[in-house]
């Protein structure tokens, strides 16, 4: 056959092999105890070993095979690991609680039933105690055992529930990042559109070249029918946060930091070296939010420390670090504001940066404060 020569995976194979674990005890135990009993004894010993076999599947019917042995035999180890099975696989600690106080009371009422074990004395104290521990170990192994499997189930549960809210949360904050960069880019396309489509119908008012006139009609009606198919597109976008009729606010800067940083109310050194290059205003933007995200979150977390800002133009690419030294201690320093706030405003700036070509970097620092760094290019 074609499958006669595969073999077993490796779970399978370990799980055969924990299965045969406490069997061989168990044919040991009932051997031992076995020497010199009837052809009966002996048989409801091998029942009590070999229904071990049973007893992930039928805890419960386990132990009820194994108890006659346990009876007649006096044999210990095949219904102590059937009474700890029930107790690992079975809910209802109940039913565990029944069938130990059975267990218990077989093993001190055991076959032959003589008067001693009726009398009130040391030795019948002793054998009281000895069935009571040998029925409450196993059962606690197994209570414990089931306590932990369960415990360790709820952790992977929680630390998925974690993993996954984390990552809807994360995709949030990123869609939102992405909605406003689209709200902004339709800011400015929408001021350039604008100020082409007003060009354009001057420049058809004021010519009398009949080829330039009706070009600049040209321009103008594409530059009306884009505007609206932009304004189309990014609606719903800007119907999220932003009512219609509401004016459009000029976007900050580089040359709005220092303002900025006056205003943040931080003791802040500045060196805000951009160079003379003109950069993009999307870069100019996002220079701007990284210094204000920051700025922001060492007023929450670290009022009172030493700021420093850096703007600094390395070739064709911006550089912006904002450092914080670790918060003052002492009876006359600030207390950080517990702000609420989601922690995402980093994330929303490193998708900025991403999406501009740049990177950015947020790292505790080793004076115990903490830098943001971001670098943005040109192009």
């Amino acid at each position: 056959m074609a499958g006669a020569g595969r073999s077993l995976p490796a779970w399978a194979t370990g799980r055969r092999a924990a299965l045969l674990v406490p069997v061989v005890p168990a044919a040991v135990d009932a051997f031992l105890v076995g020497k010199g009993s009837t052809w009966w004894e002996v048989v409801l010993s091998a029942i009590a070993v070999l229904a071990l076999l049973l007893r992930l599947r039928f805890p419960v019917l386990t132990l009820v095979l194994t108890l006659p042995g346990a009876y007649f035999e006096y044999i210990w180890i095949a219904p102590m690991t059937a009474l700890y099975s029930v107790a690992a696989h079975r809910a209802n600690v109940r039913v565990t609680a029944f069938w130990a106080t059975l267990f218990a009371l077989v093993e001190y009422f055991h076959w032959p039933i003589v008067h001693e074990m009726f009398e009130l004395g040391r030795d019948t104290a002793l054998n009281a105690i000895e069935s009571a521990m040998l029925a409450a170990g196993p059962a606690a192994l197994g209570l414990l055992a089931r306590t932990r499997r369960e415990l360790a189930d709820r952790i992977v549960q929680l630390t998925e529930g974690q993993q996954r809210e984390s990552r809807l949360l994360a995709e949030r904050v990123l869609g939102s990042e992405r909605a406003r960069l689209a709200r902004e880019m339709h800011d400015v396309v929408s001021h350039q559109v604008s100020l082409i489509s007003i060009q354009a119908g001057a420049l058809q008012v004021s010519t009398a070249d009949p080829v330039a006139k009706e070009t600049a009609r040209t321009i103008r009606e594409l530059s009306v029918r884009t505007l609206e198919e932009l304004r189309q597109m990014v609606g719903v976008l800007r119907a999220a946060s932003v009512r219609r009729d509401e004016p459009l606010a000029p976007q900050p800067r580089l040359a709005d930091l220092p303002r900025l940083i006056e205003g943040s109310g931080l003791p802040v050194t500045a060196a805000l070296a951009p160079g003379s290059r003109a950069w993009p205003e999307a870069v100019e933007r996002a220079a701007y939010r990284t210094v204000q995200e920051a700025l922001t979150n060492i007023r929450k977390h670290a009022p009172g420390a030493d700021v420093s800002v850096s703007l600094d133009a390395r070739g064709a690419r911006l550089l912006v670090e904002v450092h914080n030294g670790p918060p003052p201690l002492g009876a006359g320093s600030a207390l950080p504001d517990h702000l609420p706030g989601g922690g995402h405003g980093l994330v929303g700036l490193r998708e900025r940066a991403q999406l501009l070509g740049g990177t950015l970097s947020a790292d505790p620092a080793p004076d115990g404060g903490f830098t943001v760094r971001a670098e943005l290019p040109a192009e």
